[in-house]
């Protein structure tokens, strides 16, 4: 799948989320509340993962609940960028072109 489908599929699905928020509280989430929402989620990536190393207790489903966290963090770093007016694919481009000149 292309970066710019999972982008367009990510924020179609945001979009979902924000006219239930705007049900709820009578306003979208902010992009800040996004990027709050992305790192709690970031933190159960690290929670569950310490349960895949047997560092710390989560349950029965943790190793499916880490793959589909691992999954909702790209969800959420499309859907910021996206918010931010951020080429993604061209951000990631650049940064692995810069990485890859820095190792041998």
């Amino acid at each position: 799948m292309e970066v710019s489908e999972i982008s367009q599929r990510s924020m179609n699905i945001r979009n979902v989320y924000h006219q239930f928020e705007e049900s709820l509280h009578g306003s979208k989430w902010s992009i800040e509340e996004d990027a709050l929402a992305y790192l709690t989620d970031a933190g159960l990536v690290g929670r569950l993962t310490m349960d895949q190393e047997q560092r710390w207790p989560a349950g029965n489903q943790a190793r499916h609940e880490l793959g589909q966290k691992l999954a909702e963090n790209i969800w959420w770093l499309h859907v910021l960028s996206e918010r931010m007016e951020f080429d993604l694919e061209a951000e990631l481009i650049e940064f692995l072109e810069e990485k890859e000149k820095m190792v041998p």
